[in-house]
């Protein structure tokens, strides 16, 4: 029977320390790249597989990130949270950590599959998506001691725990500075009712660019629940007014789907491309369905806001209390990506 490889024998090929080795599989940021890589390639050459019960009881760790899959929208933004996930599954993989998926379908739910998963499995770490207002799960953690960070910023306040955001006041004022150096003065903006920690941002963006412009953004928005069919009143609501807009920025792809069908659409003769004469309409979250119509929208950085997360929460775990990267708060900004809408 062949000798079994052990972490030794891994320290011994790749000429490093024991301990290096440890870091590499437990702790695989606090180790230089090249070192890293010359450790992997030990590890690859000799076969050698890590013991998770006996590295579990070693460390007291699991390795076990867990995060929730959104309840399915309308098909379109609720892309935006599976395609976070699989940056989340990729940053994670290199770093041993393994991520486990639940569903809830709010708040109450998702606290009391907190006490279930607790209980049942050695969670690590949890990482949370859609923050609002007046968010219990994130004081139900913090209470607890459990660790966690967000994919959105905690609106309440800022500082209270470990976030990555996209700027979403940002985005929506390029978007709306694109529509300007186009010759729109009449821009309006479809967003979410106030009180929405995202939808209040986006518009922000707008209204701010709009000021810096000189044209006052009063009387030029539509408020409405995000979907298709909200995105087509709301579109029809601000082309009848007295000085109808000649452009619109949106605060979902969903709602700038609806927008384009209330404008007339495409051009049949080159999809995607609006007949001359139509109203210029963007999107946000560059969703697969905006790539597919020709939609302009906004791009998340969602595979670098995945990375972010998964660096804050390493910093939790291997090193509690030690300043976190970007002190816990960091924001991305979007991509504005033109297309044949606007």
């Amino acid at each position: 029977m062949a000798d079994r490889v052990t972490i030794t024998t891994v320290a011994r090929h790749a000429q490093v320390s024991v301990q290096t080795v440890s870091n590499v599989l437990n702790s695989p940021h606090m180790v230089r790249p090249a070192t890293r890589q010359r450790v992997q390639d030990a590890i690859d050459a000799l076969g050698y597989r890590a013991n998770q019960a006996a590295r579990q009881m070693r460390t007291g760790r699991s390795r076990l990130i867990a995060a929730r899959i959104e309840p399915a929208q309308d098909g379109i933004n609720g892309s935006i949270l599976d395609r976070f996930l699989h940056g989340l599954a990729d940053a994670a993989a290199p770093a041993r950590y393994r991520v486990l998926l639940y569903t809830a379908a709010d708040d109450n739910a998702e606290i009391a599959t907190y006490e279930d998963m607790l209980s049942a499995y050695d969670i690590d770490a949890f990482v949370l998506t859609s923050t609002h207002h007046a968010d219990t799960r994130t004081s139900w953690l913090t209470e607890r001691g459990v660790p966690f960070v967000t994919f959105g910023r905690p609106w309440d306040a800022p500082g209270s725990h470990p976030w990555v955001d996209v700027d979403g006041a940002a985005g929506t004022a390029e978007a709306t500075r694109h529509l300007l150096r186009a010759g729109h003065r009449r821009i309006g903006f479809i967003g979410w009712p106030a009180g929405s920690g995202v939808g209040d941002d986006r518009r922000s963006g707008w209204a701010a660019a709009l000021a810096e412009a000189g044209v006052d953004p009063h009387g030029l928005d539509a408020v409405t629940p995000d979907g298709v069919a909200e995105g087509v009143a709301a579109a029809r609501d601000l082309l009848s007014r007295d000085e109808p807009v000649t452009a619109m920025v949106c605060c979902s792809d969903s709602l700038a789907l609806g927008a384009l069908h209330a404008t007339g659409g495409a051009d049949p003769a080159a999809p995607g491309t609006p007949a001359p004469g139509r109203v210029a309409v963007i999107g946000f979250d560059d969703t697969p369905v905006a790539q597919a119509v020709g939609l302009t929208s906004i791009a998340q950085p969602l595979g670098e806001a995945a990375t972010h997360c998964l660096r804050l929460l390493a910093a939790q775990l291997d090193a509690p209390g030690s300043r976190p990267p970007g002190d816990g708060q960091i924001l991305l900004a979007p991509a504005l990506v033109p297309r044949r809408t606007a």
